[in-house]
């Protein structure tokens, strides 16, 4: 059977036993810049909950060449009707997947990141991504892994504090070492809202969003390690793709759209050493193309193509 006739109530089933239901960011948009044809093998290295999967498979029916990958052991398991059909599946982050797949000499026609967090890890308290949610520090997109937010912020230095909110949460350094500061004064903390509401009494000034928002994202960056695999995923990229293979990548925020838009800037100024062309002149904004999605507001799709 393939995956474009399970039945919706399975589907559906599959997608919510482990939270809300995920809507994938840009679909429409990510279908029209890798062009899937019947046949084709795909690789996602974030398949999350398998919105985009689903939707690329329908057209391939190309199941078995098809290969997914994701370091959460929730999306993991939303994604086994897929590989009970002959997907094959890694556990893992998508650098440590990318360097297998590379090794063993496979490549894809379409390969997907998703670089964002989904909706289950941003709805469900338990995982601690999320202030709006209380819950644990925890933050783990790989529950194995040992360090949580909670480790970063009862642990971490001042200046050690100070750097990563400022550049990961691109918060001004001023107001980076006022958040540290209350941070360090409070500790020891154990749940979101209990950080949130330190790092609110730290802001003097009015902001349109939440004043954890920043904060928070770079915990979860630092927890993560989410800008070094990106950092060490795009090289490996090239190698990854067959003559003619497209790459998309969805980026939220604009540390790693940088990283993304340098390196296909690098390519194109590599001249007839360059290996990818890009597909998008300017990148395909949640905003514009994916109105009805709340959480696509921020998304920026990023494409390109093996010379």
């Amino acid at each position: 059977m393939s995956i474009k006739e399970l039945p919706p109530q399975l589907e559906s089933s599959l997608l919510q036993e482990n939270g809300p239901v995920h809507v994938p960011v840009l679909l429409d948009a990510v279908c029209d810049v890798l062009k899937p044809q019947k046949g084709e093998s795909y690789l996602d290295l974030t398949a999350g909950y398998g919105g985009h999967a689903r939707r690329i498979l329908e057209v391939t029916e190309n199941i078995p060449g098809s290969v997914l990958v994701d370091r959460d052991s929730f999306a993991v398991q939303a994604v086994q009707d897929i590989v009970r059909q002959g997907a094959q599946m890694y556990e893992t982050d998508f650098v440590s997947a990318a360097r297998d797949l590379v090794n063993e000499g496979t490549q894809f026609d379409m390969i997907l990141a998703d670089l964002g967090v989904s909706s289950p890890q941003l709805d469900r308290g338990e995982r601690g991504f999320s202030f709006q949610a209380d819950g644990p520090l925890d933050m783990r997109m790989d529950q194995r892994q040992e360090r949580t937010a909670a480790d970063v912020v009862n642990h971490y230095s001042r200046d050690r504090l100070v750097d990563i909110i400022t550049r990961y949460g691109e918060e001004p350094r001023a107001v980076a070492r006022r958040i540290a500061d209350e941070i360090i004064a409070a500790r020891p903390f154990q749940t979101t809202a209990e950080l949130a509401a330190v790092i609110k009494k730290a802001y003097r000034q009015r902001v349109k969003h939440h004043p954890a928002t920043r904060t928070f994202q770079a915990l979860r960056i630092e927890v993560n390690q989410e800008l070094r695999l990106v950092e060490e995923l795009l090289p490996l990229l090239p190698l990854l793709l067959k003559k003619g293979g497209r790459v998309a990548i969805i980026s939220f925020h604009s540390l790693e759209d940088r990283l993304v838009k340098r390196y296909f800037k690098e390519q194109v100024n590599a001249g007839y050493e360059a290996e990818l062309a890009p597909i998008t002149k300017k990148p395909l904004d949640g905003a514009t193309y994916d109105v009805h999605n709340p959480r696509s507001r921020s998304a920026k799709l990023r494409a390109a193509v093996k010379t």
